[in-house]
């Protein structure tokens, strides 16, 4: 009786797909339940999470706290239905928790919608759960886009691959199901929306499309990509990426806080393409004739084509600020899909070890690198916390040379909260956001080139300004030590401290 359980836990049926997800957790509720424990502990392992633009989310939700106080001059609330959800959740739980807690909770959530949705879209496309790739999924959950803080991009994605999986085998009914996930990735990120629009439609086309016209559905793909190119360039002002298109391929996900993790993703790209060529060896051209893992390998190419045509950095004129780092945010769908690839496979031990081994590692380099980290925010909470309440702050904190992961600065935002002001955070002035600002407010520039100046440490500071100090990396060996001063009108904020080569 529970092995016939278990069976039906690792494959998926063609059956109703409520029916089909509670058969799942009936058979396999302790093992989700001690995978998502699992999953939590580096939201739990130090203090505060450190991931990038996370920390300026935290800080803007307790702006937003104010701006419904009364207690934020020239800060208002803009009418916007996109890239809001994690930021009206950290205020809403701020509210009630503290934000320290609202942190914690808003996380926690995002990484298991993120994990169990790519969960599911690879069990749709595979017919089965693809538990021996846990360790690997659980990498990707915790992998590029997390560490960089694109929280509302993240939760978009993990609610697309819900509906992703949906649409695999919908039928009837079921689609309401998808419609009412369409609507809240939209909510968190429109990219994820469009993720789950364009995927679907592909995933579908199979049904209208049957022999050589399922071209047609590859080439139209091709020639919208191509266009999409084509149109942003003449259109708006874009930047290309300064790494080859190749180093795009799903595994630079794996690559943070410095050269080292290039390492890890290689050999996980390398133990992916070994399990896949033994797969395509032992099996032949056989190993087309499966609809899910041709799908899985169609829509990869058409990923890899995107991070190979799309531009990296896009300016547009409803928005202030940059729309950046696009391609490398799609190469998590890229990765997705590549496990996608390697669920279809044949399992075999020698898979669960390599992942597993390469998981471990992994999670015991970001455990250091995100400590250190930790340990430079608790400075910074130090250096403001004999301010007096409202005094302005600029930060100039940079990343080692060799990270991905750039955003570190943030962490005087979350350190300046319930104290001070972080007068070059950029979110306000880059329109993209629901806290907005007014030129002339005394809490943050309302100048997006100005915010950009400030983290680059390259702004005149005015005497408009004034009071304001500096939060800088004062030892060029040892960049996690942090100083504060004074700076004067006149002066550029960046003239003292650590600036990496240009």
């Amino acid at each position: 009786m529970e092995t016939q359980a278990h069976s039906r836990a690792g494959e998926i049926q063609d059956e109703r797909i409520v029916k089909v997800v509670l058969s799942f957790l009936r058979a396999s509720w302790l093992r989700v339940a001690t995978t998502s424990i699992a999953l939590l502990l580096p939201c739990f392992w130090h203090r505060r999470i450190e991931a990038g633009d996370l920390a300026s989310h935290v800080y803007n939700a307790w702006l937003a706290q104010l701006v419904e106080r009364g207690q934020a001059p020239g800060l208002y609330f803009a009418r916007q239905w996109n890239n809001v959800a994690c930021d009206i959740a950290l205020t809403r739980l701020g509210n009630i928790f503290g934000f320290a807690a609202a942190e914690k909770i808003v996380v926690s959530a995002c990484v298991l919608v993120f994990f169990w949705g790519a969960f599911a879209l690879i069990s749709a496309a595979a017919r089965q759960a693809p538990w021996p790739l846990a360790p690997c999924l659980a990498m990707l959950a915790y992998g590029y886009t997390f560490h960089m803080g694109f929280l509302n991009y993240y939760l978009s994605l993990g609610l697309a691959f819900f509906g992703l999986a949906i649409v695999w085998r919908a039928r009837g009914s079921e689609w309401l199901w998808v419609v009412a996930l369409l609507a809240l990735a939209f909510v968190a990120h429109p990219i994820g929306f469009l993720w789950l629009v364009g995927a679907g439609l592909y995933v579908r086309s199979p049904e209208f499309l049957r022999g050589r016209l399922r071209l047609l559905a590859i080439v139209v793909a091709g020639i919208a990509l191509l266009g999409a190119r084509f149109y942003l360039g003449k259109h708006y002002e874009t930047s290309q990426p300064a790494e080859s298109r190749f180093f795009f391929n799903g595994s630079d996900q794996f690559i943070l806080f410095g050269e080292r993790y290039a390492w890890l993703a290689w050999a996980a790209l390398a133990l992916g393409a070994a399990c896949f060529l033994k797969a395509a060896i032992s099996r032949g051209s056989s190993i087309y004739s499966g609809r899910g893992l041709r799908l899985a390998l169609e829509l990869y190419g058409i990923a890899f084509l995107a991070t190979a045509l799309l531009p990296e950095n896009i300016r547009v004129p409803w928005y202030a600020g940059w729309i950046g780092l696009l391609i490398a945010r799609l190469t998590v769908i890229s990765a997705t899909l590549g496990l996608c690839i390697l669920a279809c496979l044949r399992r075999e031990k020698w898979h669960v070890a390599g992942f597993g081994l390469l998981a471990l590692v992994f999670f015991a380099m970001v455990y250091r690198d995100t400590g250190a980290l930790n340990r430079m925010e608790e400075q910074a909470q130090n250096l403001v916390r004999g301010l007096p309440y409202g005094r302005r702050v600029l930060a100039t904190i940079w990343a080692p040379s060799d990270s991905r992961v750039w955003f570190v600065g943030h962490l005087a935002d979350r350190a300046c909260i319930g104290r001070c002001f972080s007068y070059g955070n950029y979110e306000p002035s880059s329109g993209e956001f629901r806290v907005r600002v007014r030129p002339g407010s005394p809490i943050v520039t309302a100048s997006a080139d100005d915010a950009e100046d400030m983290a680059s440490g390259e702004y005149e500071v005015q005497e408009e300004d004034l009071p304001i100090v500096q939060i800088y990396q004062c030892d060029p060996r040892d960049l996690t030590k942090l100083c504060l001063r004074e700076l004067s009108a006149g002066e550029v904020n960046g003239q003292i401290g650590y600036h990496p080569p240009r």
